[in-house]
């Protein structure tokens, strides 16, 4: 087996289910089992504690109990102790981590986040975060290393297995927040009508146990309860049929204000009482709009392909955007590593929704990104305001879009290299074209040309043969001028195939 097919960054995703043609099942029970005794081995290394306490939770995928089970399995038998807290959410998995009261030395959330049906995968925590990509790469080296026919696996397992309903605890502390920070009583959000939807993923707890338990009106909520076949629409606040679907149902309830979560509620966005979505470059502003105003001067670290209204938005409130590599796990380092460094950053935050708070340590947490909203939304409601009022500035691009470009090379990393190379040697040769320095990721060209106004990104995928391009404009038809421009300085790729 090759292990190292399983990385996905910072994460382990594999093929859990046959049914895909083309597709070969690679994250087996067995496969799960020894990444839970080379976890269980990787935390011994780290710690010296010769007894680990782990923690396992899954989201609603079809094959996410079967892989938790034998992720427990798999710590029992290397005589560890280990907790099932069942269906969870992964921010949940990591608090688990740091609460005192029951020792949790490392937790792993089953989780393919928004992909099919088929998928499955694990993200690995410690009370220090969740596992880098050098990490991930360890464990791998380790499972591999790991024999079929280990002793360990005689020890008897399923008494050594513990069920906790961490989710409770888990809730509770989300509500507390939100009572404590907006000061207007134990139900401050009563009279206020906001519905949830979580795509039939692991997100329906939200309307019962916080909403309710805060005095909110809940009906219209919809897809709560889970379903791996996801058979309404993805779980993924940046689908736009899954928006689609959240924002008409604030319509139709006639809410104050809509919540959608993705599959394991790392990833959130809010739609407000005229049925408008606020996520990607809107969802940033209001965050930092909050944020700015308890952190003055803050740095906002957020992925590559945020707009120019956006910095114009951030720096007008008193910040500072830096804008830093796609991959939520990047975006949260670099706020990590800028803190470090003396510079005060309180928010990392991509444009998938991914969103981790200083205050929240740094872990990426769609429910807890919603619960600063309340509060914030209880508050304004107190002054006859709606939280869309607070980004009422914000400057939204006339015209947007996204290209992927597919690398046939066989060395797509070397062939999208030669790409950039090229665009940053020529770009600059037409007029009202600049390169935008500083820049971590690809090549960013600002369009100043009257009839363009706008600005693209050329960078590569994370892990795929894809070369993304976005384009924003300010005028009408600035895209497709833009968009036509690159092609002809891409014209002699003949690997790159949209």
């Amino acid at each position: 087996m090759d292990w190292k097919k399983l990385q996905n960054g910072s994460d382990i995703r594999g093929v859990a289910l046959a049914g895909v043609e083309g597709e070969d099942v690679n994250l087996t029970d067995v496969v799960t089992q020894k990444l839970a005794k080379a976890f269980a081995i990787w935390l011994k290394q780290k710690n010296g504690k010769s007894l680990q306490t782990l923690a396992v939770g899954s989201d609603s995928r079809l094959s996410s109990p079967d892989l938790r089970a034998a992720f427990a399995v798999g710590v029992v038998q290397t005589g560890n102790r280990i907790f099932d807290f069942g269906m969870a959410s992964t921010p949940a998995m990591f608090m688990s981590t740091i609460d005192e009261r029951i020792g949790i030395d490392g937790a792993v959330m089953i989780t393919a986040s928004h992909l099919p049906w088929n998928r499955n995968g694990l993200k690995f925590f410690t009370s220090e975060g969740g596992l880098n990509k050098e990490d991930i790469k360890s464990l791998l080296e380790i499972a591999a290393s790991i024999n079929d026919d280990d002793p360990m696996q005689q020890t008897s397992v399923q008494k050594n297995i513990e069920h906790l309903n961490f989710m409770d605890t888990y809730c509770q502390s989300l509500v507390d927040y939100i009572r404590l920070r907006a000061n207007i009583g134990e139900q401050p959000l009563k009279g206020m009508h906001i519905i949830v939807d979580a795509g039939n993923g692991a997100g329906g707890f939200f309307a019962d146990k916080v909403l309710i338990p805060l005095g909110a009106e809940t009906a219209g909520s919809q897809y709560l309860e889970p379903d791996g076949n996801f058979p309404n629409h993805i779980p993924n606040p940046e689908d736009k049929t899954a928006m689609r679907s959240i924002c008409d149902a604030v319509i139709r309830s006639k809410a104050d204000l809509g919540i959608i979560f993705d599959t394991d509620v790392d990833r959130s966005a809010i739609v407000d009482s005229k049925g408008a979505p606020i996520n990607r470059n809107a969802l940033i502003a209001l965050i930092a709009a909050v944020i700015l105003r308890e952190h003055p001067q803050s740095t906002i670290v957020t992925d590559s392909v945020t707009s120019d209204g956006l910095k114009e938005f951030i720096e007008a409130h008193h910040g500072v955007h830096h804008r830093f590599r796609r991959g939520y796990k990047n975006v949260i380092n670099e706020a990590i590593r800028l803190n470090a460094n003396q510079e005060e950053s309180w928010l990392a935050i991509e444009t998938s929704g991914h969103a981790a708070l200083r205050e929240n340590y740094f872990l990426d947490d769609g429910a807890f990104l919603v619960a600063k909203l309340l509060v914030e939304a209880a508050r304004l409601r107190v002054e006859g305001k709606e939280l869309q009022s607070l980004i009422s500035s914000l400057k939204q691009p006339n015209e947007s879009k996204e290209i992927r470009f597919s690398i046939l090379a066989s060395d797509f990393k070397a062939y999208g290299e030669q790409v950039l190379d090229h665009i940053k040697n020529t770009a600059e040769q037409l007029k009202g074209w600049q390169i935008v320095s500083p820049n971590h990721e690809g090549i960013r060209v600002a369009c100043m040309a009257e009839d363009e106004k706008g600005w693209f990104l050329l960078r590569q995928s994370l892990h795929d043969p894809v070369l993304p391009l976005n384009i924003e404009a300010d005028v009408e038809g600035g895209v497709a001028r833009i968009e036509q421009k690159v092609l002809t300085l891409l014209s002699n790729f003949n690997a790159l195939k949209f």
